[in-house]
């Protein structure tokens, strides 16, 4: 699958996994959209639309080559996240996933987001290694994750996004102006009619 690299599979690909790739980012909600600033709703009816949404969430995080994927990133304001927490590992579906407990070690790393120009645009976030999270599964059951390294990492920015909060909010004020520069419309400049 290749390399993760600020939370985005870093590897060459051909023509036609190109082209998917880029049909999904295209539905994923980019900065300055307002959705990614608003807090997600509890799900309250665990139906099969939450397992549907949950499955077309892992299929966009893989066509786009992320490593998760949160419900606000598609519009849908509710708290469902999916990730991948290996090459090998299918992905995890966490419905309502709430945060109980943290290291009190923290180590800063890079982060890209499928929002942030679809992953253009990298900054370093400083997290705590390790976590548990309690959530559901889809199909109503209960989950507990106990994750450190890169998957803790992967699973708190996709909390953050179920909150409205970004990578561009987490990092410093330097990096934070770098990357809003970054994302800033830039003029097409042509010929003079």
């Amino acid at each position: 699958m290749g390399e993760v690299e600020g939370q985005v599979r870093n590897e060459e690909l051909d023509v036609e996994r190109e082209a998917r790739r880029r049909a999904a980012l295209a539905i994923v909600r980019q900065y300055p959209d307002p959705v990614l600033r608003m807090q997600a709703k509890e799900v309250e009816d665990l139906d099969e639309s939450v397992a549907e949404l949950a499955e077309r969430m892992s299929r966009l995080m893989d066509e786009a080559r992320g490593v998760g994927l949160a419900a606000p990133q598609l519009g849908v304001l509710r708290r469902v996240l999916v990730y991948r927490a290996g090459d090998e590992e299918p992905p995890v579906a966490l419905v309502n996933p709430r945060l109980v407990s943290k290291s009190d070690e923290v180590e800063a790393g890079d982060e890209g987001c499928l929002s942030l120009g679809g992953a253009t645009i990298v900054v370093e976030v400083e997290r705590p290694t390790a976590i548990t999270v309690e959530a559901l599964s889809p199909a109503g059951e209960e989950v507990r994750i106990e994750a450190e390294g890169l998957e803790a990492r992967v699973i708190q920015h996709e909390l953050d996004h179920l909150d409205g909060v970004l990578t561009i909010d987490r990092t410093t004020p330097e990096q934070r102006r770098a990357a809003l520069a970054q994302l800033r419309p830039q003029p097409v400049l042509g010929p003079i009619p």
